[in-house]
C-alpha cells in the first residue's frame, strides 16, 4: 500500500469516526479550532491530512492517532523460534529482524574444547544465566558465573565456552558486524 493509498483512506475514516461519535462538523470545528470547510474537505478527500490537523481531531474524538490514519495493528510481540545447533552449541534466536542488534540464548554442553580465539567487526555482550562460562579475551582468561556479564570489542581475539565442569547457559547480543564470518586470530599450526 502506497502513501497515497493510506492518505486516500483517511477522509472516509474521519467521517466514519465522527458519525460513530455522533458529532457534527460544527461541534468538531468548535472543539478543534479547525474550520468546518477544512474538516469537510478532509473528510471528502479534497484536502490532504497533515499532522497539525489530525492531532486535534484525534484529541477531540479521544482516539489514538493510529486509528485516524489506519496504522496496521501491532502483531504478537512474542518471538517464537526454532533452536539452531552449531558446533555442538544450541542457539535460540531472540530477535526476529535480520540486521541490527541480534540476541541469542545459548546452551553450551559440558565439554572442554581448546580455546580458538577469533576476531570480527563489532561489539559483543554476554550474560550468564546458569553454569560457568570461560571467556578468553586477548590476554585475559576469566570465568563468568550466573548473573555476571562481559562486554568487549570483537576485534580483540576472543573465545568463550564451557569450563568443562558442566553445561552453561548464557545470552549473547551483538550488532550486524557480529554476523560476519569469523577470522582466525592466528593461523593454525600445520
Amino acid at each position: 500500500m502506497t502513501t497515497d493509498d493510506v492518505l486516500a483512506e483517511v477522509g472516509p475514516r474521519l467521517r466514519r469516526i465522527r458519525k460513530e461519535k455522533e458529532v457534527t462538523l460544527a461541534a468538531l470545528s468548535e472543539s478543534t479550532g479547525i474550520s468546518v470547510s477544512t474538516l469537510s474537505r478532509l473528510e471528502s478527500g479534497l484536502r490532504k491530512p497533515s499532522l497539525e490537523l489530525l492531532l486535534p481531531i484525534a484529541q477531540a474524538h479521544q482516539v489514538p492517532l493510529d486509528e485516524l490514519v489506519g496504522a496496521p495493528p501491532v502483531g504478537d510481540p512474542r518471538v517464537r523460534s526454532e533452536p539452531i545447533v552449531r558446533y555442538g552449541r544450541t542457539h535460540w534466536p531472540l530477535t526476529r529482524q535480520p540486521g541490527g542488534l541480534q540476541a541469542y540464548k545459548v546452551l553450551e554442553p559440558q565439554r572442554e574444547p581448546a580455546p580458538d580465539p577469533r576476531t570480527h567487526e563489532g561489539y559483543e555482550w554476554v550474560y550468564v544465566l546458569s553454569g560457568r562460562l570461560r571467556l578468553v579475551l586477548g590476554e585475559h582468561d576469566v570465568v563468568l558465573t550466573a548473573g555476571e556479564a562481559a562486554e568487549f570489542d570483537t576485534r580483540v581475539p576472543h573465545w568463550f565456552g564451557s569450563t568443562g565442569e558442566g553445561p552453561v547457559e548464557f545470552l549473547s547480543l551483538f550488532g550486524p558486524q557480529g554476523e560476519r564470518m569469523h577470522i582466525r586470530a592466528r593461523p593454525r599450526k600445520a
